[in-house]
């Protein structure tokens, strides 16, 4: 599997997820500056998180008119899948790549810490090797996590299985007081309609060896090198 990142001026999960990347495949991915016109021939291009032109006017409004992301949005066309984590979620809202935006907390305060999250479904690319239903704990690090969308949409992503992971408790009950950051319907992650793009809040890439404490993560690259690979 040959995966791409894409680097923008703030990114700072990049190194992260490009280890994640190395560690699955065993190749390191091809690192795509903003400003570059075209990305490469891969499988994967990923989307890091971090903080694109400083989350200046809403975070990931600038990074969505980057040079770059005209090629990320023709090769997704064509039918690369596209994994956006954090403000690579935020860029992929902004660009139209995924419905709905990404709002500040509720709380209005950063929130970094590991959350549990329940997986909605096996059926993807992204998430094959999870089983439906199964609890995972992934870390979090945002102030703009806060998943929202008008009525249709919400109804559409569940109606259609497009919730990929939602927030919950230890048993896997999403409530109140498992919402980190008040998103409609505990949503943490949400795939396009034709599940050719993931975008996610949580960071699969800081679970992903032991030595971060859990490996809860790796099963995604795990699903994409199964997929792609």
């Amino acid at each position: 599997m040959r995966a791409c990142v894409v680097v923008f001026p703030g990114s700072n999960c990049d190194r992260d997820v490009a280890v994640a990347l190395r560690q699955a495949t065993g190749a390191d991915p091809v690192m795509v500056w903003h400003r570059d016109a075209d990305v490469p021939a891969v499988d994967l291009i990923v989307l890091p998180g971090g903080f694109s032109y400083g989350d200046y006017l809403r975070s990931g409004a600038m990074a969505a008119h980057s040079p770059i992301m005209r090629s990320v949005i023709d090769a997704n066309r064509r039918g690369t899948p596209v994994l956006a984590i954090c403000n690579g979620f935020q860029v992929a809202t902004e660009a139209g790549l995924l419905p709905g935006v990404l709002m500040p907390n509720a709380h209005q305060k950063f929130v970094c810490r590991d959350v549990t999250l329940r997986v909605e479904t096996s059926q993807s690319i992204f998430t094959s090797r999870y089983t439906a239903g199964q609890v995972v704990r992934i870390p979090i690090a945002h102030h703009d996590g806060n998943y929202h969308a008008d009525a249709a949409t919400l109804n559409a992503l569940d109606d259609q299985g497009l919730v990929a992971f939602r927030y919950c408790d230890a048993d896997g009950r999403p409530s109140l007081d498992a919402n980190p950051n008040g998103a409609q319907r505990n949503i943490a992650g949400i795939f396009s309609r034709d599940r050719t793009v993931l975008g996610l809040m949580p960071h699969p890439e800081r679970a992903a060896e032991p030595a971060h404490g859990g490996t809860d993560g790796r099963a995604l690259f795990d699903s994409l090198l199964a997929a792609l690979g």
